[in-house]
């Protein structure tokens, strides 16, 4: 753990990723985002699976990252919605696809450092209250494609608790690594 972390320890308990995102990890990412490649997601669902067993263990509903409006009418699917989807069937869990909504546009993270991060999605998430009694009281499972900073999933994960929720655990397909932190490919 790093020291950042254990002076601000994030909102979720867990956080799992498969791979990290170098190599063709990000590639498959990439095509996934933005080629219009949803075929790819069975894939890397089946590989979360196998990698976050625990965290999927030790949750009750499978949430999905969402994106804005905007962005999902231009990329047609929300990828992170395609592989929390997945997972549900694979696990047995529910998904709720309905639970949060990203509510204000952000600009895309890529290039952004920490601070930006955090601020582009501050106040960009809203647990729906129509919805929030599916995860209230509940652990709920984070998804997400890939963990950079961890600004998003700490965005969501906090409106997730704000909403009732009891716990937050985070999965991801890839993460980059850390300044300095050795990978496969390094």
């Amino acid at each position: 753990m790093s020291p950042q972390a254990i002076a601000n320890p994030p909102p979720y308990s867990k956080a799992r990723a498969t791979v990290f995102h170098d190599g063709v990890a990000r590639k498959i990412v990439h095509r996934l985002k933005y080629s219009d490649r949803a075929d790819l997601s069975p894939m890397m669902a089946a590989w979360m699976v196998r990698a976050g067993g625990d965290v999927i263990d030790d949750s009750d509903v499978i949430v999905a990252v969402p994106l804005h409006r905007g962005r999902l009418f231009s990329r047609r699917y929300n990828q992170s919605a395609e592989l929390a989807r997945i997972l549900a069937r694979l696990s047995g869990k529910p998904f709720l696809p309905g639970a949060m909504r990203r509510i204000r546009a952000t600009r895309q993270q890529v290039g952004l450092g920490l601070r930006a991060r955090q601020d582009n999605v501050r106040g960009a998430f809203f647990a729906v209250p129509e919805q929030a009694h599916r995860f209230n009281g509940l652990k709920v499972l984070l998804v997400d494609d890939v963990l950079t900073t961890g600004a998003t999933v700490e965005a969501a994960t906090r409106t997730l608790l704000r909403g009732g929720a009891r716990q937050v655990n985070v999965l991801t397909f890839a993460r980059v690594a850390s300044p300095g932190e050795e990978t496969l490919y390094a």
